[in-house]
């Protein structure tokens, strides 16, 4: 070893002559550590003798068969701190540690043949002390006349230490080998060495960087501030870890995570400076994009509901302060989705994309655009000066949308509604802004006056009635709370009960009989409308099944259906009803409305006729309220008309009535349609529509809507609708 160093010196002092003053300040460096491993190099012999003498010998013990100790060497002691006449008898267990439990004596569990040398092993064995060492376990069987006579077992310390030039050339290796780049400098802040990363990530070679100081890597972003700090660690102010934006050999920048630390003699003073670092740009980059997941929408690349929450929120704290304003709008977009349906997703897409582009131009630089989910967007003005110029914001991204968005060869028309809140009058956090112009919104898509409108306390209180109902009509579904009332229907010729309209009611137990009116529509824009319909359904069948069971003559009972019911397994689900409760399809009629015939598709129609297939009517209900059409009429099974309430109330004296309601009896008589009046009222009503030859009336003039047992009991006797002469 010391030939082999001394022979690298004599090597570095000719290379002394040929390099220059930047490589002859490394090759010094390069002889202080040949010179400092030299120092743990065993040159003289007797002292190398010595630690040879002081180092730990292999310990040797003899076992008989069952494992007693027959044999303790000198090494043996030294290893466990035993003495021959403490261990010799002792079983072999004595020097396992306490945890060994498993039951496998390595010992005794020899398979091999005497005379030859299991596989070394490495174990657990505890010293007199207590303490626990690994140790390399050799063993060896022994033969006596060819049956086994016990086993030589020769043990080595397991974790001999490196020794100190060892350690200093692992420690080089692994500096090199590392995946971080290492820069090393003097206490003149000049590079004395770097590893191969600093190449691979700066670009620098050796020749290029060592002389030169860290300013080699310097990008020039970052402030004097800044700079202050790193140089205070490198003049021994502690270490300091952060990121740093560097620049490579070919001027690119790239962001570092570095680590800073001073290195001190034995005198207390800096001799060099160590920076270890990593380039993270991949790292950056990731987080970039996770970020961007985070707060934009994939599809538009507008801020998403977590950004607009962020920028509100500190528009918020702002407006506090100033005593500004702001406001929200939350615009939803009419007809993207039937297009959607029709040209395909990906013209959807596009078209929300570009109506993003479309809004973009109409709003200032400082306002935010975002989208919601769905076909929603958002647009936070965070100051306004007045409430009516967030007004005039909605009329200009209405108008972005008045004229059709031209979009791979199709022009296309959308609509929109707008639900304007303005803070802080309305409210004060983000989350009840959204709300209430949420609730705005939908109250616009209700309006047929104006496209836009500004969330109003009283908007609020009928919104929060709105959930107040729906909670409490799901409940009403479990509770057995609902009931169907029967209103009869009467002929105008013989006055006799003809039929019934079955009519939902809701009997809450607080507030008694909840009008239709209330919870129709409620249930109708959440869905519940399919429980309730399947529940009529079902009510009704049972209700005609006792009734024929008590030997009661019931004529046909109306059901109503909403659009939302009528799919194509509406035929199937209808029947399993009637088998269960034995009902014919005769004893049920269905009553539809108009906004059912509008669809026109060509599923609705082939619904329809499987219905009258299987043996049930169809009536079209409040006719003439709707997107009336001779052409539906026409294409439809629908065997009755019934005239609404609206059309009667001014029968016989108000002339515009007089004329529809006597255009619909003539128009019906014609397509050999039963005519029915609904709300009836009056002698004088009755009187006109019979006149007119109208077949049926429906109304308070015979009998409001009453409960089962009360429709059953005019059946029975015989309640009849009195003519005038």
């Amino acid at each position: 070893m010391r030939e082999a160093i001394e022979r690298c010196l004599a090597l570095s002092r000719q290379a002394r002559g040929e390099a220059g003053e930047a490589q002859a300040r490394t090759l010094d460096r390069l002889e202080a550590a040949l010179a400092e491993a030299q120092g743990y190099v065993p040159l003289d012999p007797e002292p190398a003798a010595a630690l040879a003498d002081s180092a730990p010998l292999d310990a040797t013990l003899e076992l008989d068969p069952a494992g007693y100790l027959t044999a303790w060497s000198d090494g043996a002691q030294q290893m466990f701190g035993y003495a021959a006449e403490e261990a010799l008898g002792q079983h072999v267990l004595f020097l396992y540690a306490e945890d060994d439990d498993d039951g496998n004596i390595a010992e005794l569990f020899f398979e091999h043949s005497p005379g030859e040398t299991a596989a070394r092993t490495e174990v657990r064995r505890r010293k007199k002390n207590g303490e626990i060492i690994w140790v390399l376990l050799d063993i060896v069987l022994r033969d006596e006349d060819g049956e086994p006579g016990g086993m030589l077992v020769k043990l080595s310390q397991a974790n001999q230490t490196l020794s100190a030039l060892d350690k200093v050339n692992l420690h080089a290796r692994i500096i090199e080998d590392s995946e971080q780049g290492v820069l090393i400098t003097d206490a003149h802040e000049r590079i004395v060495s770097i590893n191969s990363s600093f190449t691979r990530i700066t670009g620098y070679t050796p020749a290029e960087s060592i002389g030169q100081t860290p300013d080699l890597l310097r990008s020039g972003v970052h402030d004097a501030e800044f700079r202050a700090k790193v140089r205070h660690a490198m003049r021994g102010g502690g270490p300091w870890r952060g990121e740093i934006v560097g620049k490579r050999k070919n001027g690119e920048l790239f962001p570092q995570s570095v680590t800073i630390s001073a290195v001190r003699d034995e005198h207390g003073k800096i001799s060099h400076t160590f920076s270890l670092f990593s380039d993270i740009s991949v790292h950056k980059d990731a987080e970039a994009r996770m970020q961007r997941m985070a707060n934009y929408d994939p599809l538009t690349g507008l801020p998403n509901l977590c950004l607009l929450t962020q920028l509100m929120g500190q528009a918020l704290t702002e407006t506090k302060r100033s005593q500004e304003h702001g406001a929200l709008l939350v615009v939803e977009i009419t007809r993207v989705g039937a297009i959607s349906d029709t040209l395909g997703h990906e013209i959807g897409n596009a078209l929300l994309c570009e109506i993003g582009r479309l809004f973009r131009l109409s709003l200032r630089e400082g306002d935010v655009l975002a989208r919601l989910d769905g076909y929603k967007f958002a647009i936070a003005l965070l100051h306004i000066e007045k409430r009516e110029h967030a007004g005039i914001v909605a009329k200009k991204l209405l108008a972005a949308l008045a004229q059709p968005i031209a979009l791979a060869a199709h022009s296309l028309q959308v609509g929109a509604h707008v639900g304007i809140t303005v803070y802080n009058d309305d409210g004060a956090d983000v989350p009840t802004l959204i709300r209430y112009a949420d609730v705005a919104m939908a109250k616009a898509a209700q309006s047929i006056e104006s496209n836009f409108i500004f969330y109003s306390e009283e908007m609020n209180q009928r919104a929060k009635e709105h959930l107040r109902i729906e909670s409490e009509l799901r409940q009403a579904l479990q509770n057995n709370e609902l009931a169907l009332f029967y209103q009869p229907k009467v002929s105008l010729r013989s006055g006799r009960i003809v039929g019934a309209e079955a009519l939902l009611r809701w009997r809450h137990p607080l507030r008694g009989l909840v009008s239709p009116g209330v919870f129709i529509p409620v249930a109708e824009e959440t869905g519940l409308i399919l429980d309730l319909g399947e529940w009529v359904l079902e009510e009704a069948c049972r209700q005609v099944r006792e009734w024929r069971d008590a030997n009661l003559i019931m004529p046909p009972i109306a059901v109503n259906l909403s659009a939302r019911q009528f799919d194509a397994g509406l035929p199937h689900r209808i029947a399993v009803v009637l088998e269960r409760y034995g009902v014919q399809p005769d004893q049920i009629n269905l009553e539809i409305t108009e906004s059912l015939l509008v669809r026109g598709t060509d599923n609705v129609i082939a619904i329809m006729n499987q219905l009258v297939a299987m043996g049930m009517s169809l009536a079209l209900d409040d006719f003439g309220t709707g997107y009336s059409s001779l052409a539906y009429l026409k294409k439809f099974p629908i065997s009755t008309l019934k005239i609404d309430r609206s059309f009667v109330i001014g029968l016989p004296y108000e002339e515009n009535d007089c004329a529809i309601a006597r255009a619909i009896v003539t128009m019906a008589q014609q397509l050999r349609q039963e005519i029915v009046a609904e709300g009836v009222e009056t002698a004088e009503q009755m009187s006109f529509l019979r006149e007119l030859g109208c077949d049926q009336l429906q109304g308070y003039l015979f009998s409001p809507p009453v409960p089962a047992i009360e429709f059953a009991t005019m059946l029975r006797e015989g309640k009849r609708l009195a003519f005038s002469r």
